[in-house]
Protein backbone atom coordinates (compact mmCIF):
# COMPACT_ATOMS: atom_id res chain seq x y z
CA UNK A 1 0.00 0.00 0.00
CA UNK A 2 1.17 3.59 -0.47
CA UNK A 3 -0.52 4.71 2.25
CA UNK A 4 0.58 3.76 6.33
CA UNK A 5 -2.65 2.41 7.75
CA UNK A 6 -0.64 0.05 10.20
CA UNK A 7 0.97 2.61 12.42
CA UNK A 8 -0.38 3.14 16.30
CA UNK A 9 -0.74 6.70 16.68
CA UNK A 10 -0.91 7.63 20.48
CA UNK A 11 -3.49 9.95 20.82
CA UNK A 12 -3.81 10.29 24.76
CA UNK A 13 -3.50 13.81 25.85
CA UNK A 14 -4.62 15.37 22.73
CA UNK A 15 -8.48 15.91 23.84
CA UNK A 16 -9.49 13.36 21.91
CA UNK A 17 -13.20 12.30 22.98
CA UNK A 18 -12.57 8.89 22.03
CA UNK A 19 -9.23 8.35 24.02
CA UNK A 20 -9.89 10.16 27.02
CA UNK A 21 -9.97 6.88 28.91
CA UNK A 22 -7.92 5.13 31.99
CA UNK A 23 -4.51 3.84 30.73
CA UNK A 24 -5.50 0.46 30.90
CA UNK A 25 -8.54 0.95 28.31
CA UNK A 26 -8.92 0.32 24.90
CA UNK A 27 -11.76 2.81 23.42
CA UNK A 28 -13.15 1.35 19.95
CA UNK A 29 -16.74 3.08 20.50
CA UNK A 30 -17.32 6.06 18.50
CA UNK A 31 -17.01 6.84 14.81
CA UNK A 32 -13.85 8.50 14.88
CA UNK A 33 -10.36 6.74 12.95
CA UNK A 34 -7.42 5.83 14.72
CA UNK A 35 -5.64 6.50 11.35
CA UNK A 36 -4.00 10.23 10.13
CA UNK A 37 -5.70 11.71 7.33
CA UNK A 38 -4.89 11.32 3.45
CA UNK A 39 -1.25 13.55 3.09
CA UNK A 40 -2.54 15.27 0.59
CA UNK A 41 -5.44 16.82 3.23
CA UNK A 42 -2.72 17.76 5.63
CA UNK A 43 -0.61 19.60 2.74
CA UNK A 44 -3.38 21.64 2.19
CA UNK A 45 -4.44 22.76 5.69
CA UNK A 46 -0.42 23.36 6.31
CA UNK A 47 -0.48 25.74 3.14
CA UNK A 48 -3.19 27.54 4.44
CA UNK A 49 -2.17 27.77 8.15
CA UNK A 50 1.36 29.31 7.09
CA UNK A 51 -0.96 32.02 5.32
CA UNK A 52 -0.94 32.91 9.06
CA UNK A 53 -4.72 35.04 8.23
CA UNK A 54 -7.81 33.20 9.70
CA UNK A 55 -10.23 35.57 9.24
CA UNK A 56 -14.27 35.06 8.46
CA UNK A 57 -14.32 32.40 5.21
CA UNK A 58 -16.87 32.54 2.30
CA UNK A 59 -18.04 29.70 -0.04
CA UNK A 60 -15.83 29.52 -2.93
CA UNK A 61 -16.64 27.79 -6.30
CA UNK A 62 -13.75 25.19 -5.77
CA UNK A 63 -16.05 23.62 -2.73
CA UNK A 64 -18.77 23.34 -4.93
CA UNK A 65 -17.16 22.10 -7.83
CA UNK A 66 -15.03 19.51 -5.28
CA UNK A 67 -18.73 18.39 -4.16
CA UNK A 68 -20.47 18.06 -7.11
CA UNK A 69 -17.53 16.46 -8.99
CA UNK A 70 -16.95 13.61 -6.34
CA UNK A 71 -20.67 12.82 -6.23
CA UNK A 72 -21.31 12.86 -9.89
CA UNK A 73 -18.22 10.85 -10.23
CA UNK A 74 -18.59 8.59 -7.28
CA UNK A 75 -22.09 8.44 -6.88
CA UNK A 76 -23.79 8.91 -10.02
CA UNK A 77 -25.96 12.15 -8.62
CA UNK A 78 -25.36 14.85 -10.79
CA UNK A 79 -25.98 17.63 -8.00
CA UNK A 80 -26.77 21.38 -9.12
CA UNK A 81 -24.88 24.09 -7.70
CA UNK A 82 -27.32 25.90 -6.17
CA UNK A 83 -29.03 23.15 -4.20
CA UNK A 84 -26.01 23.00 -2.26
CA UNK A 85 -25.59 24.16 1.42
CA UNK A 86 -21.97 24.82 3.55
CA UNK A 87 -23.40 23.54 7.21
CA UNK A 88 -21.01 22.76 10.31
CA UNK A 89 -21.80 19.46 10.75
CA UNK A 90 -24.38 16.58 9.77
CA UNK A 91 -25.89 16.53 13.03
CA UNK A 92 -26.55 20.10 13.25
CA UNK A 93 -28.18 19.72 9.74
CA UNK A 94 -30.37 17.59 11.50
CA UNK A 95 -31.17 19.17 14.38
CA UNK A 96 -31.94 22.68 11.83
CA UNK A 97 -34.04 20.36 10.00
CA UNK A 98 -36.41 18.93 12.92
CA UNK A 99 -36.82 22.15 14.44
CA UNK A 100 -37.29 23.94 10.89
CA UNK A 101 -39.58 21.45 9.13
CA UNK A 102 -41.79 20.11 12.11
CA UNK A 103 -43.84 21.98 14.76
CA UNK A 104 -43.05 21.25 18.83
CA UNK A 105 -44.94 17.90 19.75
CA UNK A 106 -44.85 16.74 15.97
CA UNK A 107 -43.31 13.37 15.70
CA UNK A 108 -40.52 12.44 13.35
CA UNK A 109 -39.86 8.98 11.81
CA UNK A 110 -36.95 6.70 12.42
CA UNK A 111 -35.92 3.20 11.47
CA UNK A 112 -33.97 1.12 14.80
CA UNK A 113 -31.88 0.58 15.73
CA UNK A 114 -30.12 3.41 14.69
CA UNK A 115 -27.83 6.15 14.86
CA UNK A 116 -28.23 6.94 18.73
CA UNK A 117 -28.00 11.19 18.33
CA UNK A 118 -30.83 11.10 16.14
CA UNK A 119 -33.20 10.53 19.53
CA UNK A 120 -31.44 13.58 20.95
CA UNK A 121 -32.26 15.86 17.75
CA UNK A 122 -35.74 14.91 18.01
CA UNK A 123 -36.35 14.68 21.73
CA UNK A 124 -34.20 18.05 22.73
CA UNK A 125 -35.98 20.00 20.43
CA UNK A 126 -39.37 19.13 21.67
CA UNK A 127 -40.57 16.79 19.08
CA UNK A 128 -41.54 13.09 19.52
CA UNK A 129 -39.71 9.96 18.55
CA UNK A 130 -41.77 7.65 16.20
CA UNK A 131 -39.73 3.90 16.05
CA UNK A 132 -40.90 1.91 13.01
CA UNK A 133 -38.20 -0.97 14.24
CA UNK A 134 -36.48 -2.74 11.17
CA UNK A 135 -37.30 -6.61 10.56
CA UNK A 136 -34.78 -8.69 11.23
CA UNK A 137 -34.68 -11.91 10.59
CA UNK A 138 -31.84 -14.71 9.93
CA UNK A 139 -29.34 -12.36 10.99
CA UNK A 140 -29.97 -9.68 8.57
CA UNK A 141 -31.83 -6.32 8.67
CA UNK A 142 -34.31 -5.14 6.20
CA UNK A 143 -37.38 -2.29 6.24
CA UNK A 144 -40.47 -3.98 6.91
CA UNK A 145 -42.62 -1.69 4.82
CA UNK A 146 -46.55 -2.90 6.17
CA UNK A 147 -45.49 -1.40 9.23
CA UNK A 148 -43.76 1.66 7.67
CA UNK A 149 -46.78 2.74 5.63
CA UNK A 150 -48.98 2.75 8.52
CA UNK A 151 -46.57 4.40 11.13
CA UNK A 152 -46.36 7.22 8.08
CA UNK A 153 -50.09 7.61 7.68
CA UNK A 154 -49.92 9.74 10.93
CA UNK A 155 -50.49 13.16 10.61
CA UNK A 156 -48.37 14.08 13.32
CA UNK A 157 -45.40 11.99 11.40
CA UNK A 158 -43.97 14.84 9.14
CA UNK A 159 -40.43 14.40 8.91
CA UNK A 160 -38.25 11.10 8.78
CA UNK A 161 -35.25 10.30 9.48
CA UNK A 162 -33.45 7.98 7.05
CA UNK A 163 -29.41 6.96 7.86
CA UNK A 164 -28.20 5.95 4.17
CA UNK A 165 -25.88 4.03 4.53
CA UNK A 166 -27.23 2.94 8.07
CA UNK A 167 -25.24 2.79 11.29
CA UNK A 168 -24.99 0.74 13.20
CA UNK A 169 -26.10 -2.38 10.91
CA UNK A 170 -23.98 -1.20 8.34
CA UNK A 171 -26.44 -1.93 5.95
CA UNK A 172 -26.46 -0.05 1.93
CA UNK A 173 -30.08 0.27 0.86
CA UNK A 174 -30.82 -0.83 -3.09
CA UNK A 175 -32.69 1.22 -5.13
CA UNK A 176 -35.91 -1.01 -4.65
CA UNK A 177 -36.23 -0.06 -1.23
CA UNK A 178 -35.22 3.79 -1.52
CA UNK A 179 -37.84 4.01 -4.02
CA UNK A 180 -40.51 2.42 -1.97
CA UNK A 181 -39.68 4.78 1.20
CA UNK A 182 -39.59 8.10 -1.07
CA UNK A 183 -43.47 6.89 -2.57
CA UNK A 184 -44.91 6.17 0.92
CA UNK A 185 -43.19 9.60 2.53
CA UNK A 186 -44.57 11.28 -0.87
CA UNK A 187 -48.01 9.72 -0.26
CA UNK A 188 -47.97 10.96 3.45
CA UNK A 189 -46.66 13.98 2.59
CA UNK A 190 -43.39 13.72 4.71
CA UNK A 191 -40.04 15.08 4.06
CA UNK A 192 -36.60 12.95 4.39
CA UNK A 193 -33.66 13.44 5.72
CA UNK A 194 -31.19 11.46 4.72
CA UNK A 195 -27.74 11.35 6.62
CA UNK A 196 -25.43 9.76 4.32
CA UNK A 197 -22.39 10.42 6.02
CA UNK A 198 -20.85 6.90 5.56
CA UNK A 199 -21.57 6.99 1.72
CA UNK A 200 -17.71 7.01 0.91
CA UNK A 201 -17.04 3.88 3.62
CA UNK A 202 -18.14 0.99 1.19
CA UNK A 203 -16.29 -2.41 0.77
CA UNK A 204 -14.50 -2.25 -2.42
CA UNK A 205 -16.52 -2.59 -5.02
CA UNK A 206 -19.56 -2.18 -3.32
CA UNK A 207 -21.83 1.18 -4.48
CA UNK A 208 -24.00 2.96 -2.09
CA UNK A 209 -27.10 4.69 -4.03
CA UNK A 210 -27.65 8.45 -2.49
CA UNK A 211 -31.67 8.74 -2.12
CA UNK A 212 -31.69 11.55 -3.82
CA UNK A 213 -30.74 10.23 -7.41
CA UNK A 214 -33.25 7.36 -7.34
CA UNK A 215 -35.79 9.42 -8.97
CA UNK A 216 -37.75 12.76 -9.17
CA UNK A 217 -39.73 11.93 -6.33
CA UNK A 218 -37.22 11.05 -4.19
CA UNK A 219 -35.28 14.01 -5.32
CA UNK A 220 -37.97 16.31 -4.92
CA UNK A 221 -38.88 15.66 -0.77
CA UNK A 222 -35.83 15.43 0.37
CA UNK A 223 -33.23 16.71 2.10
CA UNK A 224 -29.24 15.08 1.48
CA UNK A 225 -26.70 15.70 4.87
CA UNK A 226 -23.57 14.58 3.57
CA UNK A 227 -19.27 15.24 4.51
CA UNK A 228 -16.26 14.38 4.25
CA UNK A 229 -15.60 13.78 8.03
CA UNK A 230 -16.38 10.49 8.64
CA UNK A 231 -14.45 8.71 5.08
CA UNK A 232 -11.19 10.66 5.72
CA UNK A 233 -11.52 11.46 9.59
CA UNK A 234 -11.96 15.05 9.99
CA UNK A 235 -14.71 15.56 12.42
CA UNK A 236 -12.89 17.34 14.49
CA UNK A 237 -12.74 20.45 11.43
CA UNK A 238 -16.63 21.03 11.56
CA UNK A 239 -17.30 21.12 7.58
CA UNK A 240 -20.33 19.24 5.93
CA UNK A 241 -22.56 20.19 3.76
CA UNK A 242 -26.63 20.01 2.85
CA UNK A 243 -28.24 19.17 -0.78
CA UNK A 244 -32.01 19.82 -1.92
CA UNK A 245 -33.03 20.20 -5.07
CA UNK A 246 -36.79 21.81 -4.65
CA UNK A 247 -35.98 25.29 -4.19
CA UNK A 248 -39.09 25.62 -1.40
CA UNK A 249 -37.58 23.11 0.84
CA UNK A 250 -34.30 24.42 0.24
CA UNK A 251 -35.12 27.84 1.04
CA UNK A 252 -36.38 26.34 4.36
CA UNK A 253 -33.57 24.58 5.45
CA UNK A 254 -31.35 27.49 3.93
CA UNK A 255 -33.39 29.94 6.71
CA UNK A 256 -32.76 27.32 9.09
CA UNK A 257 -29.33 26.60 8.90
CA UNK A 258 -28.72 30.72 9.34
CA UNK A 259 -30.74 30.85 12.10
CA UNK A 260 -29.03 28.60 13.65
CA UNK A 261 -25.82 30.06 13.21
CA UNK A 262 -24.72 26.91 11.45
CA UNK A 263 -24.05 27.90 7.79
CA UNK A 264 -20.74 29.46 8.31
CA UNK A 265 -17.36 27.62 7.76
CA UNK A 266 -13.98 28.17 9.36
CA UNK A 267 -11.00 29.16 8.19
CA UNK A 268 -10.32 25.11 7.49
CA UNK A 269 -13.47 23.57 6.92
CA UNK A 270 -13.12 24.72 3.38
CA UNK A 271 -9.33 23.51 2.13
CA UNK A 272 -9.96 20.48 4.17
CA UNK A 273 -13.14 19.33 2.51
CA UNK A 274 -11.39 20.75 -0.86
CA UNK A 275 -8.40 18.33 -0.64
CA UNK A 276 -10.31 15.40 0.38
CA UNK A 277 -12.54 15.70 -2.45
CA UNK A 278 -9.98 16.63 -5.05
CA UNK A 279 -6.83 14.53 -3.94
CA UNK A 280 -8.07 12.08 -1.60
CA UNK A 281 -9.67 8.91 -3.77
CA UNK A 282 -6.29 7.10 -3.66
CA UNK A 283 -5.82 7.17 0.11
CA UNK A 284 -9.49 6.31 0.73
CA UNK A 285 -9.55 3.61 -1.75
CA UNK A 286 -6.57 2.15 0.43
CA UNK A 287 -8.34 3.09 3.29
CA UNK A 288 -11.87 1.24 2.08
CA UNK A 289 -9.41 -1.90 1.43
CA UNK A 290 -7.34 -2.47 5.00
CA UNK A 291 -11.18 -2.12 6.46
CA UNK A 292 -12.57 -4.69 4.41
CA UNK A 293 -9.51 -6.88 5.82
CA UNK A 294 -10.59 -5.83 9.32
CA UNK A 295 -13.77 -6.93 8.67
CA UNK A 296 -12.29 -10.48 7.33
CA UNK A 297 -10.13 -10.86 10.67
CA UNK A 298 -13.07 -10.04 12.76
CA UNK A 299 -15.17 -12.25 11.24
CA UNK A 300 -12.84 -15.27 11.30
CA UNK A 301 -12.15 -14.29 14.74
CA UNK A 302 -15.75 -14.42 15.92
CA UNK A 303 -16.24 -17.39 14.01
CA UNK A 304 -13.51 -19.88 15.69
CA UNK A 305 -13.25 -18.23 18.94
CA UNK A 306 -16.39 -16.61 19.85
CA UNK A 307 -18.90 -18.52 18.01
CA UNK A 308 -21.77 -17.01 20.68
CA UNK A 309 -21.17 -13.76 19.10
CA UNK A 310 -22.97 -13.63 15.75
CA UNK A 311 -21.53 -11.00 13.00
CA UNK A 312 -24.06 -9.00 11.06
CA UNK A 313 -23.72 -8.74 7.39
CA UNK A 314 -21.63 -5.46 6.85
CA UNK A 315 -21.11 -3.53 3.27
CA UNK A 316 -20.52 0.40 4.55
CA UNK A 317 -18.96 2.01 7.55
CA UNK A 318 -16.34 0.47 10.07
CA UNK A 319 -18.40 -0.18 13.04
CA UNK A 320 -19.80 -3.72 13.03
CA UNK A 321 -22.82 -4.78 14.78
CA UNK A 322 -22.28 -8.17 16.92
CA UNK A 323 -25.37 -9.77 17.91
CA UNK A 324 -24.59 -11.22 21.64
CA UNK A 325 -27.99 -12.77 21.96
CA UNK A 326 -26.78 -16.06 23.31
CA UNK A 327 -25.25 -14.22 25.64
CA UNK A 328 -27.58 -11.67 26.99
CA UNK A 329 -30.17 -9.33 26.34
CA UNK A 330 -29.02 -6.68 28.22
CA UNK A 331 -26.30 -5.12 26.35
CA UNK A 332 -25.41 -2.34 28.12
CA UNK A 333 -24.38 -4.43 31.42
CA UNK A 334 -22.30 -6.47 29.14
CA UNK A 335 -20.61 -3.57 27.74
CA UNK A 336 -20.23 -2.33 31.36
CA UNK A 337 -18.71 -5.29 32.45
CA UNK A 338 -16.29 -6.20 29.58
CA UNK A 339 -14.87 -2.57 30.31
CA UNK A 340 -14.48 -3.20 33.72
CA UNK A 341 -12.76 -6.50 33.65
CA UNK A 342 -10.86 -5.68 30.24
CA UNK A 343 -10.67 -2.00 29.26
CA UNK A 344 -12.47 -2.33 26.14
CA UNK A 345 -14.93 0.68 25.56
CA UNK A 346 -17.85 -0.59 23.33
CA UNK A 347 -20.74 1.41 22.34
CA UNK A 348 -23.92 -0.79 23.75
CA UNK A 349 -26.84 -1.43 21.81
CA UNK A 350 -29.46 -0.65 24.01
CA UNK A 351 -28.98 3.20 23.02
CA UNK A 352 -29.98 2.90 19.52
CA UNK A 353 -33.44 1.49 20.02
CA UNK A 354 -35.32 -1.88 17.94
CA UNK A 355 -33.36 -4.42 18.84
CA UNK A 356 -30.22 -2.83 20.13
CA UNK A 357 -30.22 -4.36 23.67
CA UNK A 358 -28.91 -7.51 22.31
CA UNK A 359 -26.22 -5.95 20.54
CA UNK A 360 -22.47 -4.16 20.75
CA UNK A 361 -20.95 -1.54 18.19
CA UNK A 362 -17.88 -2.57 17.32
CA UNK A 363 -15.50 0.26 15.73
CA UNK A 364 -12.53 -1.41 13.69
CA UNK A 365 -11.40 2.04 12.21
CA UNK A 366 -7.46 1.11 13.48
CA UNK A 367 -4.55 -0.54 12.74
CA UNK A 368 -4.27 -4.36 12.56
CA UNK A 369 -2.99 -4.96 16.10
CA UNK A 370 -4.95 -2.63 17.85
CA UNK A 371 -8.28 -4.74 16.37
CA UNK A 372 -6.54 -7.93 17.56
CA UNK A 373 -5.84 -6.41 21.03
CA UNK A 374 -9.38 -5.50 21.25
CA UNK A 375 -10.54 -8.99 19.86
CA UNK A 376 -8.89 -10.54 22.55
CA UNK A 377 -9.97 -8.40 25.16
CA UNK A 378 -13.86 -9.22 24.25
CA UNK A 379 -13.17 -12.57 24.18
CA UNK A 380 -11.70 -12.56 27.50
CA UNK A 381 -14.83 -10.40 28.72
CA UNK A 382 -17.67 -12.51 27.21
CA UNK A 383 -16.07 -15.60 28.20
CA UNK A 384 -16.08 -13.87 31.90
CA UNK A 385 -19.87 -12.55 31.91
CA UNK A 386 -20.94 -16.26 30.93
CA UNK A 387 -19.84 -17.25 34.29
Amino acid sequence: MKYDFDSVINRRGTGSLKWDVKENELPMWVADMDFRTAPEITEAIEKRVLHGVYGYSVMPEEWYDAYTSWWKDRHGLEMERDGLIFCTGVVPAISSAVRKLTTPAEKVLIQTPVYNIFFNSILNNGRQVEECPLRYENGVYDVDFEELEEKLSDPQITLMILCNPHNPVGKIWDRNALAKIGALCAKYSVTVLSDEIHCDITDPDCAYVPFASVNEECAGISVTAIAPTKAFNLAGLQTAAVYIKDKKLRHKMWRGLNTDEVAEPNAFAVTAAVAAFTKGGEWLDELREYLFENKRIVREFLENELPQVRLTPSQATYLLWLDCGAVTDRSKALAEFIRSETGLFLSHGEQYGGNGNRFLRLNIACPKQVLKDGLSRLKTGIVRFGK
